[in-house]
């Protein structure tokens, strides 16, 4: 299924819009995780682990999008918006990524 962020799709005439279409991903962090992102923290550099977590949220939020559209009946999704929160206080700290748009169907 074709997602973009934009508000069309060179080429195709978007004929019906079938609503918001929207999927979630919470993804914990564990101790030892957060214990070497805090030393990349005071001497520079990435988090591997993080930017890992990161990808794999992302993708599980699309996914889940994705299959809303399908159940919909969707030829594409436009207008995608990912957004990233941090939840949790310091030491129970959680990663959520949401990702947002609209099914539409193509003439």
């Amino acid at each position: 299924m074709i997602t973009t962020t934009t508000d069309g799709i060179d080429g195709r005439t978007i004929t019906g819009y079938l609503g918001i279409v929207s999927g979630d991903a919470v993804m914990g962090t564990n101790i030892f995780r957060d214990m070497f992102a805090g030393i990349r923290d005071l001497i520079g550099g990435r988090s591997g682990s993080y930017e890992k977590e990161l990808a794999k949220a992302k993708a599980l939020a699309i996914e889940d999008m994705i299959a809303e559209a399908q159940e919909l009946g969707a030829d594409a999704i436009v207008g995608v918006d990912l957004d990233y929160e941090s939840i949790g206080s310091n030491d129970k700290s959680m990663l959520m990524v949401s990702a947002n748009g609209t099914a539409v169907k193509f003439g």
